[in-house]
């Protein structure tokens, strides 16, 4: 019973980052027709934004811990004890962190679509595919070659207290703030104006643009929620996982995909819902059969999901897309 109990508690931190990393393909799915497989680096981009925004807000004590891995990093002096001194310092260090890796990913996610995707809107499928799959490797490389290829401690300012059935204030703090945030996101697309348009833009861009909807303006918005959205997702793996390396978007982002494939791709409920069903599953799976398998479960679910329901558990029941 505490195996079962502990690795539902897995699933479902695992779960909420998967789900915050699906709806990036699903934003842009849903208004573009276009799978970005570059969107898993915004995982990792929005990883290493949280790490330097650490760096540079904290004390000695957490320089050195990360230095000690990285020695280029001693660059990055700390401007102040202030944000570890006190409690309402971490606070502010936490709101802080979170702020810049959700600003920062998001507007590398517009500029690669300003760059990348913007003049291939009107090729082929298959050419911002390859765009794609271009930009992942030339972001994965960046950091490679810039930074490191070891992996790098991730410092966590968090108080981790334990509450038994392996649950603990840091997984509470990161189930609790994906679900937040995909409430957010929900009630925006759902409730706003700016939300309107971009259900319109996703139904029908040339009609949308007919009715005063700057489908420029849209695409760009949708670059800069889905990235920023993984970039927190980047963060929490960091604090969960307690490292970060350039290469570690990719299986995150192959079983983001999968979920919001699972839920219906270009829909967002049904995105938040794959990303728990397959945190949950893969939990289940690692803690009942083999933790090796659990790779293998997330890809299995793909191809079945794929063959047997391609349009997803919402796929049906929901009509609009976004």
């Amino acid at each position: 019973m505490n195996i079962l109990i502990q690795q539902l508690v897995n699933g479902v931190t695992l779960g909420g980052m998967y789900a915050l990393i699906a709806l990036g393909y699903t934003l842009v799915y849903g208004i573009l027709l276009m799978i970005n497989f570059a969107h898993s680096e915004m995982f990792m981009a929005g990883a290493y934004f949280g790490l330097f925004t650490l760096l540079f807000f904290t004390d000695g004590t957490i320089i050195g811990k990360v230095t000690s891995a990285a020695p280029w990093m001693s660059w990055l002096k700390p401007a102040s004890t202030f944000f570890t001194g006190s409690t309402l310092g971490l606070i502010l260090l936490f709101v802080i962190v979170f702020a810049v890796a959700f600003i920062l990913t998001g507007l590398l996610g517009m500029l690669t679509e300003r760059i990348a995707y913007r003049p291939l809107r009107n090729a082929s499928r298959l050419a911002p595919l390859i765009s794609a799959i271009g930009v992942s490797i030339f972001l994965q490389n960046a950091v490679l070659l810039w930074i490191d290829s070891k992996p790098i401690a991730f410092p966590s300012l968090f108080p981790i207290k334990n509450f038994g059935y392996g649950i603990n204030s840091l997984k509470i703090f990161i189930v609790v703030t994906s679900i937040v945030l995909l409430a957010i996101l929900d009630t925006f697309v759902s409730k706003t104006r700016i939300g309107k348009a971009m259900r319109a833009t996703s139904q029908d861009q040339e009609a949308a643009g007919l009715m005063g909807v700057d489908s420029n303006f849209i695409i760009s918005l949708a670059f800069f929620i889905g990235p920023a959205l993984g970039g927190i997702a980047g963060v929490f793996s960091g604090m969960y996982y307690g490292q970060i390396i350039f290469s570690m978007g990719f299986f995150p982002g192959i079983k983001a995909f999968t979920a919001a494939v699972l839920g219906g791709i270009g829909n967002l409920r049904g995105a938040m819902l794959g990303g728990f069903v397959l945190g949950i599953v893969e939990s289940l799976g690692a803690g009942f059969i083999s933790n090796g398998y659990k790779d293998v479960i997330a890809f299995a679910i793909l191809i079945i999901v794929l063959v047997f329901r391609p349009g997803g558990l919402l796929g049906e029941s929901v009509v609009e897309k976004v």
